[in-house]
C-alpha cells in the first residue's frame, strides 16, 4: 500500500482594490437611471413595461464586482416605483 502525499494548495487571495467612492456613486446613479426606463405598448391597450428594471437586474447579476448586489436591487426597485408614480424617467411609446 502506498502512502499518499497530502499537499496543501495555496489559495489565491483576491488582491483587487476596493472600488473608489466616485465609481460606486456613479454605479448607483447608473442603476437609478436604468431603473427609470419604461416601454409603453399602445397597440396592446396602453400597457407600460419596466424594461429598465429587467435590464438592470441582468446587469446586476452579470457584474464583475458583486459585492453590493442587494443595494443595486434596492436602487433599481425604488427607481422603478418612483418613475411609475411620479412623472420622471424615460418612456418609449410603441404603437
Amino acid at each position: 500500500m502506498t502512502a499518499k502525499k497530502t499537499t496543501r494548495t495555496k489559495q489565491k487571495l483576491s488582491t483587487q482594490a476596493p472600488e473608489k467612492d466616485g465609481v460606486y456613486f456613479l454605479k448607483l446613479v447608473l442603476f437609478f437611471v436604468v431603473g427609470c426606463l419604461w416601454v409603453r405598448l399602445i397597440s396592446l391597450g396602453d400597457i407600460p413595461l419596466p424594461v429598465g428594471l429587467f435590464f438592470g437586474l441582468f446587469l446586476a447579476n452579470h457584474e464583475h464586482f458583486q459585492i453590493d448586489k442587494k443595494i443595486e436591487y434596492a436602487v433599481l426597485l425604488v427607481a422603478t416605483v418612483l418613475s411609475f408614480i411620479a412623472p420622471i424617467g424615460f418612456v418609449l411609446s410603441i404603437g
